[in-house]
């Protein structure tokens, strides 16, 4: 057998008695222990859904820059079947999702053309529409394939997701689309000093908007 790709887990919940379970998964610049990751983990295990975080192999060896892409593809499966046994749950049962680079590969494997991983829903957290000053090359070309719920958490001003350019491209799914917008924020979650608001206010908005979504969807 081949060995893990993944190594680095954080289970975070109940250990037993939930009929979902969440996937985590960290952006590009970060690793498993982020931010927003760590605040969504625990507002879901307060509701009473476990959730595992993970790295991908990169941060686990100490490089700053990502995996190619199959080598993130394969990993993210490979995390997915990871939780559906720690949670002993049908991977039907299973919110995939995460930070920016983490969550676009928790969408394209579940909107894969030949090997789609199954899912209960979508949890995008500041999803990347498209790579630093390329608006022209929205990654998008999979959305019609995304049959789930899909939960899209983004600043008003991320560099990476234009509010209009976001709302149009997600048009495209085929799944329930959600939109939660964070005002004044930009892709790190960092919001305008302006607004009287503090990181922490807005990755507390974040967490309780997703774990109460996560919550929603349907038993």
């Amino acid at each position: 057998m081949a060995d893990a790709l993944v190594t680095d887990y954080e289970w975070q919940g109940p250990k037993r008695g939930a009929d979902r379970a969440v996937l985590l998964a960290h952006g590009a610049g970060s690793d498993m222990n982020g931010a927003a990751l760590v605040a969504v983990s625990g507002a879901l295990a307060a509701a009473g859904v476990p959730s595992l975080r993970f790295n991908y192999p990169y941060r686990s060896t100490g490089k700053k820059a990502p995996d190619r892409p199959k080598v993130l593809d394969a990993a993210t499966r490979e995390a997915a079947a990871e939780l559906a046994k720690r949670a002993k749950l049908d991977p039907a049962r299973l919110v995939l999702g995460g930070r920016s680079m983490g969550g676009r590969y928790c969408s394209l494997v579940v909107g894969d053309a030949d090997e789609p991983v199954p899912a209960l829903g979508l949890l995008l957290l500041g999803y990347p529409l498209h790579a630093a000053g390329r608006p022209e090359q929205p990654r998008a070309e999979h959305f019609p394939r995304l049959h789930v719920p899909v939960l899209f958490v983004s600043g008003t001003r991320d560099s990476l997701a234009a509010q209009p350019d976001l709302t149009k491209a997600a048009h495209r799914v085929d799944g329930d689309v959600s939109f939660h917008w964070i005002e004044t924020a930009d892709h790190g979650y960092r919001p305008l000093k302006a607004s009287g608001r503090t990181a922490s206010d807005v990755l507390d908005e974040v967490a309780d908007v997703s774990a109460q979504w996560v919550a929603a969807l349907p038993g």
